[in-house]
């Protein structure tokens, strides 16, 4: 069988996507884990497939697979998923889809793109020391706030992190995150990909939501990652639940092709 993808990225955090519309995809754990292997197959941060809506009102279905096959939700890989779907259908219009976490609505901001996130409404705030935050936000993702996230050894505090007993059985993303005037500087170690990803959409928004928490820091609040800078807007309101939430930052075509399955 030849499979067609598109390859983009959003801040570096890079990830195959199939038309799947008419469900013709095998999905099969081993083909997953081959086809995002970046030694033995395409090499991305996770395979998503663009299905048929699964619910009125909807334009289409996301459904993200991180590198080792499990399922979650995915902040960039949303944005990539919009703006791909964009291209198949040659518009540039607004377009409500649903993902393993629920509803959200893409819209293109020039030549970047926005998504939605569903409400907030559980922060837990100092939870593991004073420094430590852990926000779901479609995906799980522990705060640890720093000095400085260079001097992290985040291939050692990560996976420390990311498998503590308290986390079980899913796990967590651990995001280790630094104020930055008015603004945030982090570096996420990626459950599913179990490594540093150059960013992370859900991560970016539950470091914001924590950043919002803490320091009162005026919306639109930017965080930059390795791979790039992105904005989270959202209303406070109160200290145990947010609303309105978005996720702002550039996509990028890398390129298309077709390989042998």
């Amino acid at each position: 069988m030849e499979l067609r993808f598109a390859k983009w990225h959003g801040t570096g955090n890079d990830f195959i996507l199939v038309d799947d519309r008419d469900g013709s995809f095998p999905v099969d754990p081993a083909l997953i884990q081959r086809l995002c292997d970046r030694h033995f197959g395409i090499g991305s941060d996770g395979l998503i497939l663009i299905q048929a809506p699964q619910s009125e009102g909807m334009h289409f279905h996301m459904a993200f697979f991180n590198p080792d096959a499990s399922k979650s939700f995915c902040g960039n890989g949303s944005r990539c998923a919009f703006a791909f779907w964009s291209v198949l259908n040659r518009r540039e219009d607004d377009a409500h889809f649903s993902a393993i976490d629920g509803e959200h609505l893409g819209q293109w901001m020039g030549k970047e793109v926005a998504i939605t996130l569903p409400n907030v409404g559980t922060v837990d705030h100092a939870i593991d020391g004073a420094d430590v935050d852990f926000i779901h936000t479609g995906s799980p993702h522990e705060l640890v706030w720093v000095p400085d996230t260079e001097a992290v050894d985040i291939m050692a505090e990560g996976p420390r992190r990311r498998h503590a007993a308290h986390r079980a059985p899913g796990g967590t993303n651990v995001n280790f995150v630094q104020l930055m005037g008015d603004g945030i500087r982090m570096r996420t170690f990626e459950r599913g990909v179990e490594a540093e990803t150059l960013s992370c959409g859900s991560g970016v928004v539950a470091a914001g939501l924590s950043a919002l928490l803490r320091h009162h820091i005026p919306v639109p609040l930017t965080v930059t990652t390795r791979g790039g800078t992105l904005q989270v807007e959202a209303t406070m309101v109160d200290r145990a639940s947010f609303d309105r939430i978005r996720l702002i930052g550039p996509v990028q075509l890398v390129f298309t092709g077709t390989v042998t399955i």
